[in-house]
């Protein structure tokens, strides 16, 4: 699948900065040069020209959200008129709303309208004051802020990684406003993933959970290095467990190429991105947030219709006791309407690993629940 990134992409962006009277993180970037060509072409191997995608079309605005801490301007990518409805798409880490490119595409050529923010501290989206008091509440009501402010009384929400902890609360306590649920990679679980703390002290988590600690790993590199050694780590079906005295971006020597599926063009986009926001609120949420008290609802049940994506090869599946939990009828008492579908190639990234097959999981379920 081609990606036509045209010049008027960095044209945008900097006109939304201009517009909020501040200067433009892409205007300063030399890394983002490849926005100023407009015949760059972003080409995951192994697919064909005819699937041609072209980002051009998607608009970009900044979206200003009342919080407890005041007014956050959210980043927002959206595409579509939306005569089926409207379906938000919510990243995980390390990336942003460009994970979602092919999908987005996809959904809005159905007829669906497309929206993708950059969660707060994400990406373009503004950072709070203080990282460090953030909590997954604040994601909550900012998913809240946002279809309260685009005018979206209902929504289909698509989510993976982390992005799929809001999704499923707010599902939850806002059911009027979910018609339905896609999920990536991470099952439901009222009671968190706990059983994951029992992994041994170099789990990648844990270490990212030390204050200070990934700090100073990820201060060895650039940005772009770091999000190439996270996408090379959490593409392999392993878990990420460094040795005694090993930190997790040695586990990734140099010299490992990227997946085939990603570009040295995507890689660009997310580093320069993550360039802009840098890594303290993504260590904040969600590593140094995965396992405080969240508030527990009277009925933990999520009624709407949902879809889990897995990849066989995801190392997620491999978490203590996730892999029977999924396979297992279990799930359906938190989520009874819940449809199980199992890529057996699809890795922690199946999205923009295999973008057609999950575009058509994703489309079926969406017609079906309109």
């Amino acid at each position: 699948m081609y990606v036509n990134f045209p010049k008027y992409i960095y044209n945008t962006y900097n006109n939304i900065y201009f517009l909020n009277n501040r200067p433009s993180p892409l205007h300063a970037s030399s890394s983002y040069h490849l926005l100023l060509n407009a015949e760059t072409r972003l080409r995951p191997r192994r697919k064909k020209k005819a699937n041609m995608v072209d980002l051009g079309k998607i608009e970009h605005s900044r979206l200003p959200i009342r919080s407890d801490i005041g007014n956050l301007n959210l980043h927002i990518a959206q595409i579509g008129k939306g005569e089926l409805g409207t379906v938000v798409f919510l990243h995980g880490f390390p990336e942003i709303w460009y994970t979602w490119r092919y999908q987005m595409i996809a959904v809005a050529d159905a007829g669906f309208r497309a929206i993708a923010p950059d969660f707060r501290g994400y990406g373009l989206s503004d950072q709070p004051p203080e990282p460090e008091k953030a909590t997954f509440e604040d994601l909550i009501g900012d998913l809240l802020g946002i279809l309260d402010a685009l005018g979206v009384p209902k929504a289909f929400l698509i989510s993976k990684d982390f992005g799929a902890f809001p999704a499923y609360h707010f599902a939850i306590r806002h059911p009027d406003r979910v018609q339905g649920l896609v999920t990536l990679g991470i099952p439901y679980t009222p009671t968190g993933f706990e059983q994951m703390l029992s992994l041994p002290e170099g789990f990648y988590i844990k270490r990212w959970r030390e204050p200070g600690r990934a700090e100073a790993d990820f201060g060895r590199h650039d940005a772009k290095t770091v999000v190439r050694n996270v996408y090379i780590l959490f593409s392999k079906s392993e878990i990420p467990i460094a040795a005694e005295g090993q930190e997790i971006m040695d586990l990734v020597d140099p010299s490992t190429p990227l997946p085939p599926w990603f570009t040295e063009e995507d890689l660009e986009a997310y580093g320069a991105l993550y360039k802009n926001s840098g890594f303290r609120f993504p260590l904040q949420i969600p590593y140094r947030q995965l396992s405080e008290q969240r508030p527990v609802a009277a009925d933990p049940t999520i009624k709407q219709p949902a879809l889990l994506i897995m990849g066989e090869k995801d190392y997620v599946i491999k978490f203590p006791g996730i892999g029977e939990y999924v396979r297992s009828e279990t799930q359906k008492k938190f989520i009874p309407n819940l449809e199980l579908k199992f890529l057996p190639e699809g890795s922690h990234f199946v999205h923009e690993q295999n973008p057609e097959e999950v575009n058509e999981l994703i489309l079926d379920f969406l017609k079906r629940n309109i």
